[in-house]
């Protein structure tokens, strides 16, 4: 057998949204119903920044993400999230492939985002608010396009270069540069920031607003006000990371919020166990932490591809 070396540049030109978007629901329903096994993340934490090992096994595939987090790497040219991952063959443990994964996290994290919007956001939501302009804005925006049919996007950032760039990215969307009360007031609400305070206050949310909470993916890191968890429906990835490291884990740290007021996890509500939303006016929130069912789905599908000779530029080893 060869060990398939996939480059950052043969992934991204492999990953279409609608795809990633089918493999990585298929995944959480695989994961609730026991098909898959996942140890929740593992930190190695810098001075800079931190690492992250991701591991996880699917039916048909298992493997492991290592990714990093250096939010000083853009002022240096570098991406503040990069990362690799090896894909075995859960039969032998033979090493399919190891392929640049940097790509895959931005498109799975907007997939996801996507899935929890699917079931807890209005049918009919067409304005899509986006807090925090860098990268992961982008696949946020286009990974909601492929479900929903939004009229207009709304951007806020900090810095406004951000913002203009991301704007000129998604040239097909009619979008709005403003406050973050004009992104908060929209159908669906995707918080993108390193935030280690709350920026996306309980009066800037209208009732039947859905929020997708996807900075905080570290302990210490705080995008959301705590009364609006408090009010709010909300549902989790993964009941243990979130806990310890998503958007309620500085709330529980402090007493404010409780693991039992949580409503579901995601995979729970994907696979029917448990209703998404049944009242229009209920605030909803997924608390996205990020999680390894979702790399190994997408690195098994960039591998099928791969195989099938998709692209030509493929080295073997």
């Amino acid at each position: 057998m060869a060990t398939l070396i996939l480059t950052k540049e043969i992934v991204r030109d492999m990953l279409q949204m609608d795809e990633v978007i089918k493999a990585v629901e298929q995944a959480f329903c695989d994961w609730t119903d026991g098909k898959a096994t996942m140890p929740s993340k593992s930190y190695v934490r810098l001075e800079k920044g931190d690492f992250r090992a991701m591991p996880a096994a699917l039916p048909g595939a298992a493997g492991v993400k290592w990714v990093n987090v250096h939010p000083g790497n853009p002022a240096q040219g570098l991406p503040t999230v990069m990362a690799v991952l090896i894909l075995n063959d859960p039969a032998t443990g033979y090493p399919l492939a190891v392929m640049d994964a940097t790509e895959i996290t931005a498109y799975r994290t907007g997939a996801t985002s996507a899935i929890a919007s699917k079931y807890l956001a209005r049918k009919d939501s067409q304005t899509l608010g986006v807090i925090g302009a860098g990268k992961q804005a982008y696949t946020q925006i286009i990974a909601h396009a492929a479900l929903f049919k939004l009229q207009e996007i709304r951007i806020y950032d900090i810095n406004p270069a951000n913002m203009e760039r991301l704007a000129k990215s998604i040239p097909q969307f009619k979008t709005v540069i403003g406050t973050i009360e004009q992104a908060a007031a929209s159908d669906i609400v995707c918080t993108v920031t390193p935030a280690r305070a709350p920026v996306l206050k309980s009066v800037m949310v209208h009732p039947g607003t859905h929020i997708n909470a996807i900075g905080a993916d570290a302990p210490g890191k705080e995008e959301l006000e705590p009364d609006l968890l408090k009010k709010a429906v909300v549902v989790v990835d993964d009941l243990r990371q979130a806990s310890s490291s998503g958007e309620i884990n500085v709330p529980i740290a402090k007493g404010l919020y409780s693991a039992s007021e949580i409503y579901s996890t995601l995979g729970e509500v994907t696979s029917g166990k448990k209703p998404g939303r049944t009242d229009p006016q209920t605030i909803t929130i997924f608390d996205s932490t990020g999680v390894a069912i979702e790399d190994i789905a997408i690195a098994q599908l960039v591998y099928g591809k791969a195989m099938m000779g998709e692209h030509l530029s493929v080295e073997l080893v």
